[in-house]
């Protein structure tokens, strides 16, 4: 694997990239054990790997779930509060009106004021939601499974399949007809796959 400096995708070399890919039997014997079988490597698994646009993509789809929010529009401003205006020598910034208490002559309203509206207050016609062109998102995806097939990425974010024997893992039709919870362990720990499964388990 190799970075490229101009567009920062992640390039596999022609060597590393398989043309074919072993396919290997679910259920017979111990240990994973080959068939005299395999088939092409899907073109999808040597596509370059764009780390750039997969965190664009990510990043602005996670923004459509969002959920509206702002303060209350009242928030700040429930007092009776006028601004003295000029010649006392003080600022023009609204003061709660009456007397008897030591609120009365404060400064409200204002976001520097004591109890006063934030700046800017918030609203809820923001624009929370963002578009994605579509071919963004294929390529998106394309790198991603792109990224499934390289071994180092594939470590690099904790999984662990230093023991199954290929990267993509090819399996027979028979794992179609697993229908148990213990098939698909036993499948599992045949390919030495479980203890990734395990990982997620505590």
């Amino acid at each position: 694997l190799s970075l490229s400096p101009h567009t920062g995708a992640i390039a596999m070399s022609t060597a590393a990239a398989r043309p074919q890919v072993t396919v290997f039997r679910a259920f017979d014997g111990p240990r994973a054990t080959p068939t005299k079988k395999s088939v092409p490597l899907p073109s999808v698994f040597v596509a370059p790997i764009r780390t750039d646009i997969v965190h664009f993509v990510d990043t602005n789809m996670r923004k459509n779930s969002r959920q509206a929010y702002a303060v209350s529009e009242k928030a700040g401003h429930q007092h009776s509060a006028e601004s003295w205006g000029t010649g006392r020598a003080v600022a023009r910034i609204p003061r709660v009106s009456g007397g008897g208490t030591i609120r009365a002559g404060q400064g409200a309203f204002g976001n520097m004021c004591r109890k006063g509206r934030m700046f800017a207050p918030t609203k809820i016609w923001r624009r929370w939601h963002r578009k994605i062109n579509l071919n963004q998102k294929r390529y998106a995806v394309t790198s991603a499974l792109a990224a499934s097939a390289a071994p180092p990425l594939v470590l690099a974010r904790g999984h662990r399949i230093s023991r199954i024997p290929e990267v993509p893992l090819v399996l027979d039709k028979q794992a179609e007809s697993i229908r148990k919870t213990k098939q698909a362990v036993a499948v599992l720990k045949r390919l030495h796959a479980f203890s990734d499964v395990k990982r997620v388990d505590s």
